[in-house]
């Protein structure tokens, strides 16, 4: 029973989940290697199915298969699951804050990895001055401009038809598998330098640079769910502030609406007094697994809706990835 109760924890259990979304993100890429290797071989040996999932790797074109779809109805057959994936995390962000990046995302789940790493290594993590945290900070949403001005505003709607027609596209998923299995020596540098400062600085990547968190944090600044503190019971200990991996000062707020918070309830765990910090609807509280169930059913949510709608398996054949995985390594060179 005691360690029931443990596993209910809400960190435990948003560990659980985070690292149970990891692992299957890594099935999803084994499954994906075998299906293209497949091919590679000209269709000789042993056939894996291709897996959908890969696609929420595909945020670029995700968003220009949301401004086509928006534009002119057109749902992009090819890879249809990157649209779905990106509406379901954009819901999600709408509903359960950006709990995206704290109880799903990969990259989030290997960056909370290090950065608890680093404390035990050093003892503590780092910080950087706060004027110079701001100025980081406006790096992610630079980037987030720059490709909404790129596709959302710059493409017009020819172009966009274009590009979700084009051979590139079509796989597009096999050459961000490349990416990764044939990096060269300056990514593996780039990569390699932002694990280490992740190592030192929480959430280093996620905090400055990841334009896909920056959209998130935006659109959960509208969201019903806040975590609020009940000033009256309130110690004023600081527990919740020195917990928050975002470095929000959660002791002075009434509401957290910060667009950096991630849902990921660190804080109200931290904090020793009942019911004086809690994520809810206005005055409705929500318990810390429950909060946790809604973020798992809005995922699976959206999943299923694209699943039931047939807005999920790609409409390219057998004979499409015949002829075009074999020629990946000469498109868009």
């Amino acid at each position: 029973m005691k360690n029931l109760k443990t596993w209910c924890r809400t960190l435990s259990l948003r560990l659980f989940i985070q690292w149970a979304f990891l692992a299957w993100c890594v099935f999803l890429g084994v499954q994906f290697a075998l299906f293209v290797g497949y091919y590679q071989a000209g269709g000789q040996g042993t056939y894996y199915p291709r897996p959908p999932g890969v696609e929420a790797f595909l945020p670029i074109g995700a968003l220009v298969s949301i401004k086509a779809w928006l534009t002119s109805g057109y749902f992009d057959p090819v890879h249809p699951a990157a649209l779905v994936l990106l509406l379901t995390f954009l819901a999600l962000a709408l509903l359960t804050r950006k709990s995206f990046c704290s109880w799903i995302c990969p990259v989030g789940t290997l960056e909370e990895g290090l950065w608890k790493l680093g404390r035990k290594l050093c003892g503590k993590n780092f910080k950087i001055w706060n004027w110079l945290d701001i100025l980081l900070r406006f790096a992610k949403y630079a980037l987030l401009l720059f490709f909404a001005k790129l596709i959302l505003l710059d493409m017009p709607v020819m172009a966009l038809q274009g590009f979700l027609q084009a051979p590139y596209w079509a796989i597009a998923d096999v050459k961000m598998l490349h990416f990764f299995t044939g990096m060269s020596t300056t990514s593996l540098l780039v990569i390699a330098g932002l694990a280490l400062l992740s190592l030192f600085y929480q959430n280093f990547w996620c905090r400055y640079l990841c334009p896909y968190g920056a959209l998130l944090g935006l659109l959960s600044f509208f969201s019903p769910l806040k975590i609020r503190r009940a000033a009256a019971s309130c110690t004023d200990c600081g527990a919740c502030s020195r917990a928050c991996p975002a470095r929000i000062d959660v002791k002075r707020k009434t509401a957290v609406c910060s667009v950096e918070c991630t849902g990921c309830l660190t804080c109200v765990e931290s904090c020793p007094e009942k019911a004086t910090l809690e994520i809810g609807f206005w005055r409705r509280p929500l318990p810390g697994w429950a909060f946790g169930l809604a973020v798992l059913l809005v995922f699976s949510s959206g999943v299923g809706i694209g699943m039931l709608t047939g807005h999920w398996q790609t409409s390219l054949d057998h004979a499409d990835y015949l002829r075009l995985i074999p020629l990946a390594g000469r498109l868009g060179h």
